[in-house]
């Protein structure tokens, strides 16, 4: 009896110590959950910390063949681009196209917060002016022969006064939540007025049409691809990515009245689309999957076709679409599907999107700040900078 009653009192013992460390482990876990819950940016604040000013790391690409190669900030290889002498045409026949308005404040009202880059402070406005500005100075600099048209809210005030730049505003809801929605129906508002402009002066030419982010910096003749490409109306950047394979920050059409007409009637599908589905992302990401679900629902396109990174031809709705890869006509340093693997060498287009708009201020300062600076090297410093997220 005693053997036994040892027993089940070890026996008991062990179970309670069991039950104690099972306690005590779900405690942990509860406090842990309840602390998260408390200050959301915990233990994820360095993962997600945003730097105000450049941090520099390994450039992509290293040793791999067709892309960029750097020694700190020196690029070892140049870009088939290095200046705009040696464009085609120095664009011309080309207007770039981009919709910005400003928020919360006038222009240079000056605010409370504010941001270095360089020696300049900006205030929020103030800031993407800047951003507007520079991409406006990367058009100039690559392809000093083209036109660029802001299409904007008509409330918007927006002190631009410079050569080839035309404010031209169009009657909208330019709200943060409806932008990206509002840019479709602004595409379409302007492809129509050239439609009426071409009914009334038939023998005038039309500008070859470039629609753009306005965080983007050109840094080749992108107005090639109309000699290069002689058969479509509409082209779209793609990449290999499930979900999101096409990109809206770049769209390209051929100006003849036939390329605007089909061009107008494929947005207007793209934004049909997007009303009856994606209202929910109206504030980000609603127009590019409204023109995946036009794009694949009106041809045989499967995965594949956007992972060779080759451009190719398809006919949808009777309009001549080009698709034009990502990682030369809307590239993104250096995050994004597919991309990962350095810069081509041919790259055209830079796409700051998201936190990178700092990187696009400073890459411009740079190229600006010494003769000795060029091209591929400014492209070396957007390189081995482009994973960090920045302040704005």
């Amino acid at each position: 009896m005693k053997k036994g009653s040892l027993g089940m009192r070890v026996c008991f013992g062990w179970r309670q110590f069991l039950l104690f460390v099972t306690l005590v482990f779900f405690l942990t876990r509860l406090i842990s959950v309840l602390e998260l819950h408390h200050d959301p940016a915990g233990s994820h604040q360095t993962k997600t910390k945003k730097y105000n000013h450049l941090v520099f790391g390994p450039a992509a690409g290293e040793g791999l063949p067709n892309r960029l190669q750097c020694k700190g900030h020196k690029a070892l290889n140049k870009s088939h681009i290095s200046s705009s002498s040696n464009t085609s045409n120095g664009g011309d026949g080309v207007t770039f196209v981009t919709v910005f308005t400003v928020y919360n404040s006038s222009v240079g009202s000056g605010s409370s917060e504010s941001t270095m880059v360089g020696k300049v402070s900006y205030n929020k406005v103030d800031r993407s002016m800047a951003i507007l500005n520079t991409f406006i100075n990367f058009i100039q600099l690559m392809m000093p022969q083209s036109n660029t048209v802001i299409l904007t809210d008509p409330a918007s005030s927006l002190p631009l006064k410079r050569n080839r730049v035309t404010v031209y505003p169009i009657q909208g809801e330019y709200s943060r939540d409806k932008l990206m929605l509002q840019r479709i129906r602004s595409y379409i508002a302007f492809l129509e007025d050239k439609l009426k402009e071409q009914s009334r002066k038939p023998g005038k030419r039309i500008s070859n049409i470039i629609f753009t982010d306005s965080d983007i910096a050109v840094v080749g003749d992108v107005g090639e691809i109309f000699t290069k490409y002689e058969d479509f109306h509409v082209a779209l950047t793609f990449r290999n990515n499930k979900q999101q394979p096409l990109n809206s920050g770049f769209i390209a059409v051929r100006g003849t009245r036939d390329g605007i007409l089909r061009a107008k009637i494929f947005l207007e599908e793209v934004l049909k689309v997007y009303s009856s589905k994606y209202m929910e992302a109206s504030r980000m990401l609603g127009d590019q999957l409204a023109i995946a679900s036009v794009v694949k629902s009106r041809t045989s396109l499967n995965a594949k076709a956007f992972s060779a990174h080759q451009p190719f031809l398809e006919d949808i709705n009777g309009a001549s679409v080009l698709f034009l890869p990502c990682e030369v006509y809307n590239w993104t340093p250096p995050e994004g599907a597919g991309q990962f693997h350095g810069m081509p060498l041919d790259v055209k287009v830079v796409h700051f999107k998201g936190s990178r708009k700092r990187l696009m201020l400073e890459s411009w300062n740079f190229l600006q700040s010494s003769t000795s600076h060029d091209l591929s090297d400014m492209l070396c410093l957007v390189l081995s900078s482009g994973r960090t997220k920045y302040d704005f």
